[in-house]
């Protein structure tokens, strides 16, 4: 089979999945170069859902909030906890859950960084017009 044949039959370009992680990582890099908070996107999003959800959560509903297993979300909430910037106690009815929550220090870095995250997502987004963009998020929206 020539390599014409291969393209032929598949075009690496045309896949979801080759198109999603070229995507990510330029996502990846924007973020790294402008993101100055020393937050991961995980620690971000983790710390934004605790700080924006009504009401105590459990770390396994955190998780699920954030679309992360149970094993990453554990080291996200450890690593936050270690800087402060969360806290966790043992659930009042169910004692083998543990209940996570921001603390001041936690919301005062989030309100801080806000605006860097809005800058990385205008920037990760700036080859496309607003309308674009909207219709981006909205298809990918609907495959996840």
């Amino acid at each position: 089979m020539s390599d014409q044949d291969l393209k032929d039959i598949y075009d690496l370009d045309a896949q979801i999945g080759f198109v999603l992680r070229k995507a990510h990582q330029s996502y990846t890099t924007t973020y790294a170069e402008i993101n100055t908070s020393g937050l991961t996107p995980q620690q971000f999003s983790t710390l934004y859902r605790l700080a924006t959800e009504p009401g105590p959560i459990s770390q396994n509903a955190l998780g699920r909030l954030v679309a992360m297993d149970a094993a990453t979300t554990k080291g996200v909430v450890q690593r936050l906890k270690d800087q402060g910037l969360i806290e966790t106690k043992p659930d009042q009815v169910d004692r083998r859950r543990y209940i996570v929550s921001t603390t001041e220090k936690g919301r005062a870095l989030l309100l801080e960084t806000i605006p860097t995250m809005i800058n990385i997502t205008r920037v990760a987004l700036e080859p496309l017009d607003e309308g674009e963009a909207r219709t981006l998020l909205n298809l990918l929206r609907r495959i996840t």
